[in-house]
């Protein structure tokens, strides 16, 4: 499992680690504030939250292409990854199906009228999750440039409490390490978190009954049943795949 946090302390240094005796079979580190915000919450979320998860995979050569055209056009102003686009697409089906985009409050659900989405950054005290507000409202170069922005600030412990807490939807992306499919635990109050791995060349079947070389990926949608139901995850997932394999759509 993959683990994250929304609402963390800014990065603080763990405390020194006292030096093991000789011949020690181990050493304590102490934890970071941070460290055991992650532990309580995310104990909380797999204690007390009913996952589920679903898994779609997508073309990704359209998405691929795009992006090359868009960066040569941009005369420096931006620089557009892989992970913008799911950010982009991610926001744009939670507009597409608000259920997704939901909290479960105990004697009601709640529904967000914007995309809030998080983006799980590695630090070196933990996992934070910058949010990109209103993602939907937002191209894809203000989406990059926002994101590199955020994370810069994250792993440097210089982000504000309102740019890392709250979200109504978070992204994991593990593909620049080469993660083919993993499943990821619920931020809470979120519903929803999308798990994304790596993008790899496949033989997939061609329409005419041949074969052909597609770039596929796949992403795996963990969800709270409480909020979510299948059909909903299912609906989600469709549109999602459906920007990600027709890109001009995203900029529209």
């Amino acid at each position: 499992m993959h683990t994250l946090i929304a609402k963390s302390a800014p990065a603080t240094k763990a405390a020194a680690v006292p030096a093991a005796s000789s011949g020690a079979a181990f050493t304590d580190i102490p934890l970071s504030n941070m460290r055991k915000i992650i532990a309580q919450r995310l104990s909380e979320s797999k204690q007390t939250i009913p996952h589920y998860y679903v898994t779609v995979e997508c073309e990704m050569d359209k998405v691929l292409k795009l992006r090359e055209v868009l960066n040569k056009a941009s005369e420096d102003k931006y620089k557009l990854s892989v992970n913008d686009f799911i950010v982009k697409a991610s926001a744009l089906a939670l507009k597409a199906v608000p259920e997704a985009n939901s909290s479960w409050m105990n004697d009601s659900i709640r529904q967000y009228h914007s995309a809030d989405i998080c983006v799980a950054t590695s630090t070196p005290t933990g996992l934070i999750t910058p949010i990109v507000a209103s993602a939907e409202t937002k191209g894809l170069a203000t989406i990059s440039n926002q994101v590199k922005d955020l994370a810069t600030r994250a792993r440097s412990g210089k982000l504000a409490p309102h740019e890392y807490q709250g979200g109504t939807f978070t992204i994991s992306n593990m593909g620049m390490y080469g993660i083919k499919h993993f499943t990821a635990i619920i931020n809470p109050p979120q519903s929803c978190i999308l798990a994304v791995g790596a993008t790899e060349k496949r033989v997939v079947p061609g329409d005419d009954g041949d074969v052909r070389t597609a770039s596929i990926m796949a992403v795996t949608l963990s969800s709270d049943h409480r909020t979510v139901d299948g059909a909903v995850a299912a609906q989600f997932l469709k549109a999602f795949k459906g920007y990600l394999e027709n890109p001009l759509k995203m900029l529209l």
